[in-house]
């Protein structure tokens, strides 16, 4: 369990390689306001609702030993295959999509490129796995569901 924590705390401390510079930075801008956003609060109410909503992981596979958000339709597909995989997983061009990733920006430019694919309803998770967390919400890992807490 404490290396659940601590790999939850990691999680939460890493920061993003890919901010930073400023032409970077700007196509994040653009990929988040195409794609939009959703809160971590408004995607556990979807989840919990039992609504119709398809969880996009497109971390490496690597980092998924981090942990993943569970839900009853949930698909891994890297960013870098994401043009190359998607159109034979996700059939449904009206179906509403989040990505995520570790903190958001690969997931919004995943979301942008959805959204130029024609999958009208794509979106991104703001802040990603770590925003996830963050608001108290479970992260399935290889051991279970675990809760980031704070140890007092």
């Amino acid at each position: 369990m404490k290396k659940i924590i601590i790999g939850c705390l990691l999680l939460l401390l890493s920061t993003s390689a890919y901010a930073g510079h400023a032409e970077t930075d700007k196509l994040l801008a653009e990929a988040k306001k195409e794609a939009g956003e959703m809160s971590p609060q408004a995607l556990k109410k979807m989840i919990d609702d039992e609504k119709d909503v398809i969880i996009l992981d497109v971390r490496e596979s690597e980092q998924r030993a981090e942990g993943e958000i569970y839900a009853d339709e949930t698909y891994a597909i890297t960013r870098g295959n994401l043009e190359f995989e998607i159109l034979n997983k996700v059939k449904n061009k009206n179906a509403i999509i989040v990505t995520y990733c570790r903190g958001g920006s690969r997931g919004a430019l995943a979301a942008q490129t959805l959204k130029k694919m024609g999958y009208q309803n794509a979106t991104n998770l703001k802040g990603g796995l770590k925003g996830w967390a963050k608001a108290g919400y479970p992260i399935e890992t290889g051991l279970g569901i675990t809760l980031l807490s704070k140890e007092e």
